[in-house]
Parts: structure tokens; C-alpha cells; sequence
């Protein structure tokens, strides 16, 4: 026998459910028939759109858009840097936006993971990324451009441009042959379409930060110029890669400029006959007519021989004291020198290199 508490649960139970079906069988058919249409839309439109939306790029990539391109092109090249299904899903929810691409310029970082959604809404904002530009390791005006082209839309003619341009060097106190020292080894970040004319802006604030009150102090006390600095450090930079040496080698070259002797650095004459896998250096060689052979001329080259680490920089304004004019390649091969005050004890370690390059059937 039932309880008069589970009576009454029930009781009201049961008026809920006859006034719920009082409620619905108020409602017109009309408004029946299209809720129920509306619920199978929704849920159409979930089952269709779920591939697009849980669609994700297995990979990180960059895409490249110039202005003017159609949205045909773009998936080919997103096809390209993903894959054609991931692209197809992205290009089709650009067309079911309508978006228009052609107006887009830049580089559009994907992430890898990221949904299909996600990377259509960032390409249809048109918020293109900045690019990571690394600096170093670099000789000459033509390395340092081509670097720059394999990274950015500017081509490496045009970035040559503007390093050979004298009116904009002197815009900004330099020249053709020196440009090249505000470009110091670093990793930067550029929008993909800059301008050449608006990077090298760029690199010279960032050099004219690194050379602060103090570094400018000890140029001074030096007596040269910041350029002159990056310059000597690039000879340095060319001669050790040992980092306990440069600082030494520095001091020794800066004893040259003193007593107005010829640098005669063996990584210049390489730079004047643009042939950097010379092994050994010969008096032809060395009796090349050219501003940047410091056998040929006194004083420092034009401008660096290469895009000198900071710490060369720093090795060079910090050169600790000594009275050494002369170094040569340790014959260990160790990449080390030795160091002498006359010519007569640098002709004795000049002997002992030569044979153990004779030894090792070195001629050039």
C-alpha cells in the first residue's frame, strides 16, 4: 500500500507533465514544425561544420602573401607550407565569409595544432607577423644582403641598393664601404615587406644603442671611432676564434696603428681577393694593390672585413696592455699564436709554421 507521501509525489508529478502537454499542444503546427526543422538545421550545420572546426595543422609554418594575390594562389601556397586538406578546409571557410585575400600582404605564422577556424580569422584580419632575421657570420656586403632576401620580400639586389647607396649611407654618417658595422650579429624581428631603406633605420638605432656613454668613452680613450672599433674587431675576429686570445691580438694591432706599422693581417688580404679558403698566404698575395690589404696600405681597411661579434667589439675597447708587434699561427695548429716583440723571434715562429705546413702539404 502506498504512502500518502508517495500519493501526493506523484500526484504532483503527474499535473507537471499534463501542464507541460497542455503548454506544447497550445503551440501553432506551424511553430512545431519549425523548431523541429530549425533543431535538425542546427545540428546539420554541427555535423558539416565539424571537420572544419576540429581540423588542426600538424606542422608550425610561415605563409607569404604579396598584395594582389587571389585566394586560388593563396591555397596553393598554404597547401604548400601545410598540407592540401588543411588548406582546403581554411580557403573554405575564407569563401563561406567571403573573404578576399588579394588585400593581404605579410608573413602568417601557423602554429602547429592550430584549428582550421583559427587560421582563416587571422588571414581575413590581415594582421601579418613579424619575421625572425638572424645576423651573423657574415663577410661581405653580398652575404649580408643575400641573408637578408632568403628572409624578407626584398631581393637581394635591392638590399645591395641600398648598402651601395652613398646618399643614404650618408644619411646616417656613413658610407658604402663601412655600412656594414651597424649591422651587428643578433637576431632581429622585421615585418616580412619592409623596406631596405627602413631596416637599415632600423640597424643603426640598434647600433647607436650598443654603442652607449661607456663604449664611446673607451673608443675615445683608444682613439677611434665606434666604426673604427668594429673594424679592428673584425680583423680580430678573422684572425682567432679564440675568445681568451682576441683581447691579445686586439693590443697587438692597436701597438701597430701606434708606431704607424703596417697591420699586415693576413684576413684582409683574403678580403681584397674575396678567396676565404686560403690556407696559406703568399707574397703575391700579400703585394695585391687593394685598400683593404693591410700589406698593401697602413691603417685599418675602408671598413670591416666581416660582421664582428660583439664580444670582438668588446675585446678590442677592453685589449689588455702588452708591447707584443708580432704573431703567427702556432705550428700545433691549435689556433692559437705566438707572439713576439722583434721581428727576429717572429721569423723563428714564422719557420717552425711554415714547416709543419710543408709537412702537411699545405700550399694554399
Amino acid at each position: 500500500m502506498k504512502s500518502n507521501h508517495n500519493r501526493k509525489y506523484t500526484a504532483k508529478s503527474s499535473r507537471k507533465r499534463n501542464a507541460k502537454q497542455s503548454w506544447l499542444s497550445k503551440l501553432p503546427k506551424w511553430l512545431k514544425v519549425s523548431a523541429v526543422v530549425a533543431l535538425l538545421l542546427v545540428a546539420t550545420g554541427v555535423i558539416v561544420a565539424s571537420p572544419y572546426l576540429t581540423a588542426t595543422s600538424d606542422k608550425e609554418a610561415m605563409l607569404y602573401l604579396r598584395r594582389g594575390t587571389a585566394n586560388d594562389v593563396v591555397a596553393d601556397s598554404l597547401a604548400s607550407c601545410t598540407s592540401p586538406q588543411f588548406a582546403a578546409k581554411v580557403m573554405k571557410l575564407v569563401t563561406l565569409t567571403r573573404g578576399d585575400l588579394s588585400t593581404r600582404q605579410g608573413a602568417f605564422k601557423i602554429e602547429e595544432g592550430e584549428s582550421a577556424l583559427s587560421v582563416a580569422h587571422h588571414l581575413r584580419r590581415g594582421a601579418a607577423d613579424d619575421i625572425k632575421l638572424t645576423l651573423n657570420n657574415l663577410r661581405t656586403k653580398e652575404d649580408l644582403a643575400k641573408r637578408i632576401a632568403k628572409k624578407l620580400m626584398m631581393t637581394k639586389d635591392e638590399m645591395l641598393a641600398a648598402l651601395n647607396d652613398k646618399e643614404l649611407c650618408a644619411a646616417h654618417g656613413l658610407n658604402p664601404d663601412n655600412i656594414t658595422s651597424v649591422f651587428l650579429p643578433d637576431t632581429y624581428q622585421f615585418m616580412w615587406d619592409v623596406e631596405p631603406a627602413k631596416l637599415l633605420e632600423h640597424m643603426c638605432k640598434y647600433s647607436d644603442k650598443f654603442w652607449n656613454d661607456e663604449r664611446k668613452e673607451k673608443a675615445q680613450k683608444l682613439g677611434l671611432t665606434p666604426v673604427e672599433v668594429v673594424t679592428l674587431a673584425s680583423i680580430v675576429e678573422g684572425e682567432t676564434a679564440k675568445a681568451d686570445e682576441k683581447g691579445k691580438v686586439a693590443r697587438l694591432y692597436l701597438n701597430r696603428l701606434a708606431q704607424h706599422i703596417k697591420l699586415q693581417a693576413d684576413p684582409t688580404v683574403k678580403f681584397a681577393l674575396g678567396n676565404f679558403a686560403l690556407r696559406r698566404i703568399t707574397y703575391a698575395d700579400t703585394s695585391t694593390p687593394s685598400p683593404w690589404n693591410t700589406y698593401y696600405v697602413e691603417g685599418l681597411p675602408p671598413g670591416p672585413i666581416c660582421l664582428p661579434e660583439k664580444a670582438s667589439i668588446d675585446a678590442v675597447l677592453d685589449a689588455p696592455q702588452h708591447d707584443y708587434i708580432y704573431m703567427c699561427a702556432k705550428e700545433d695548429f691549435s689556433g692559437y699564436h705566438n707572439f713576439a716583440r722583434t721581428l727576429a723571434e717572429h721569423e723563428a715562429f714564422a719557420a717552425l709554421y711554415h714547416q709543419a705546413l710543408r709537412e702537411r702539404g699545405i700550399r694554399r
